[in-house]
């Protein structure tokens, strides 16, 4: 019996290496070439402790004050960051024959160029909290948005991937901002660029494009997406500007969808949900679906009663 399986395993082996051997993409065997997608998503948890050194703090570090505790975590992150970085550069042209000792200087570059960003960062993530707080009466405290809501993590994880992103490293920043997504439900692309005072309330489905540009305070609900309005293009599109521009005060709600590269929504404009949006929008409008019907149906032989909305009392604003 075991001579049997063993005969049966060792064929199904022969038939994958057989397999294995077609020279297509996913033959490849690049086992020592991919960045350690745990290791990334390990040290954005470690940046998080350093973002907010109050809040959480590494249990496998036995230190007693904060500046030790940021220096140990420091240390790790750097290492960590440093060969991950080391193992993404060559996806790049300008690095893709460099020698192991010019990859090494410039990861090591990058790293503390990086980090060199965390002051900037924290400041925009405290308008980002601030945002939160004044814009969600469920919140009671900034330890609860802090802890506790997914729109704040996303935005987190966002804001540390995009400082790497400009800095040229590849793959890194996307497998940061992915684990979010998955966490959240929120995607946020690395190369968005978003301003101070973000907020997102509740935020599972929210997608935001790659060359999406988004002002200050702006406001977001769940199920919003600003993308692309076409992708038909493929790899030709590549470096272009696809997903809308949105300046400041904006508040855009659920389901609210605005697609185009050339679509500008002005300052202080303020989008209804379900609006389907491919064109420009100029400064302090509102936006909403046409008006609807609300249909009553009763028992067998009473009337059917209907109800027109009022965009500007109801569904004008869909939390």
């Amino acid at each position: 019996m075991a001579n049997g399986m063993e005969e049966k395993i060792g064929g199904i082996v022969d038939l994958l290496m057989e397999d294995y051997s077609k020279g297509r993409t996913i033959d490849e065997n690049k086992i020592f070439e991919y960045p350690e997608k745990n290791v990334v998503i390990d040290i954005l948890e470690k940046l998080k402790v350093v973002i907010y050194p109050g809040y959480y703090r590494n249990s496998n570090y036995r230190t007693f004050t904060v500046r030790n505790n940021i220096s140990v975590l420091l240390e790790d992150i750097i290492y960590n960051l440093k060969k991950q970085t080391a193992i993404v550069l060559r996806y790049t042209p300008k690095f893709e024959n460099s020698t192991a000792e010019e990859i090494s200087a410039e990861s090591e570059r990058v790293t503390f160029a990086f980090l060199e960003k965390i002051p900037k960062i924290r400041e925009y993530i405290e308008t980002d909290i601030q945002a939160f707080y004044d814009g969600d009466p469920a919140a009671y405290n900034k330890d609860e948005i802090i802890c506790t809501y997914p729109g704040l993590y996303a935005i987190f994880s966002y804001r540390i991937a995009h400082e790497l992103f400009l800095l040229g490293v590849p793959l890194i920043p996307r497998v940061m901002t992915e684990h979010a997504h998955s966490l959240t439900g929120i995607d946020i692309h690395p190369g968005t660029t978003i301003g101070k005072y973000f907020f997102i309330d509740h935020g599972t489905g929210i997608v935001i494009g790659e060359t999406t540009e988004i002002g200050d305070n702006v406001k977001i609900y769940q199920g919003v997406t600003l993308g692309a309005l076409s992708t038909r293009g493929g790899q030709n599109l590549r470096g272009k500007k696809r997903h809308p521009t949105i300046h400041d005060n904006v508040t855009i709600y659920s389901g609210a969808s605005i697609l185009g590269g050339d679509t500008v929504i002005g300052k202080n404009v303020v989008i209804g949900g379900n609006a389907f949006i491919t064109g420009s929008i100029p400064e302090g409008a509102k936006v909403s679906v046409k008006s609807q019907e609300l249909m009553f149906r009763y028992d067998e032989g009473k009337s059917v009663e209907t109800r027109e909305i009022d965009p500007e009392e109801t569904c004008f604003h869909i939390i």
